[in-house]
């Protein structure tokens, strides 16, 4: 089917936990969901007839937000900063909700779901602030096509260099969340970029101790890719239709 054709099929409903636990195991951080604000899922709707055993293919969770995210503090200018811990906790509670998970049944992918699933949803939650962090937000950035804005803290120096150094021999940013992908790229590099793309990775582990010894294959390269995209970015959207809640 075409990609235009499947969205249109495709419905966001409210949703539950048994959503959740159908997709869970798709995602990075498979677990028991606990305590949760909201889920939606989306679903094909009564025109479309789905893949055998798609009943879910997709599910986004709303939780309530962490007390202390200190990219918050730069994303709100320092807004909830400043109150014993009982107030800045009440004030968080009334005005923001976090997403914690977004999950594409992987058949699914790549047709924009997961911006959707977000875009559509967080005017749902009725609350001035949403939130989200993402391990993978900078080479998967769906929060921000979905109108959240980002925030990043600054990337070690050692990481700059060596994202640099394997575009320097055909290895682009938007590639790092395939470790075989970059693997079969570096085993087809001619021997000068062979040897210049061992010796940077060689340098980028002496930050990690017993790893710094690792042999070269798929093995270091996912662990190498796993520090290189780790660092977390903070996301944040605010309704426009709704005033932050100060009582």
């Amino acid at each position: 089917m075409r990609k235009c054709s499947i969205c249109k099929k495709l419905q966001i409903v409210p949703g539950k936990v048994d959503d959740y636990k159908q997709l869970a195991h798709y995602h990075y951080r498979d677990s028991r969901l606990t305590a949760y604000a909201a889920i939606f899922a989306l679903k094909p709707d009564s025109t479309w007839a789905a893949p055998s055993g798609v009943k879910t293919v997709g599910v986004i969770v709303y939780t309530m937000p962490t007390p202390a995210v200190e990219l918050r503090g730069i994303a709100t200018d320092n807004l909830f900063v400043g109150f014993d811990k009982a107030t800045q906790l009440a004030l968080l509670n009334k005005n923001v909700r976090r997403i914690s998970r977004v999950i594409i049944e992987p058949r699914f992918r790549t047709l924009g779901l997961a911006s959707r699933l977000v875009r559509e949803t967080m005017p749902k939650i009725n609350v001035p602030i949403i939130e989200a962090m993402a391990v993978m937000g900078l080479v998967n950035p769906f929060f921000e096509k979905a109108g959240m804005k980002a925030f990043t803290a600054k990337a070690p120096a050692r990481c700059i260099q060596l994202i640099e150094a394997l575009s320097m021999v055909g290895v682009e940013k938007e590639e790092l969340i395939d470790p075989q992908k970059v693997q079969r790229k570096l085993d087809r590099l001619p021997v000068a970029g062979a040897e210049f793309i061992e010796l940077q990775i060689k340098r980028f582990l002496q930050s990690y101790g017993k790893r710094r010894n690792m042999s070269a294959g798929l093995e270091r390269t996912r662990y190498v890719l796993s520090k290189l995209t780790a660092r977390p970015v903070y996301y944040i959207w605010f309704n426009p239709k709704l005033e932050l809640l100060t009582n």
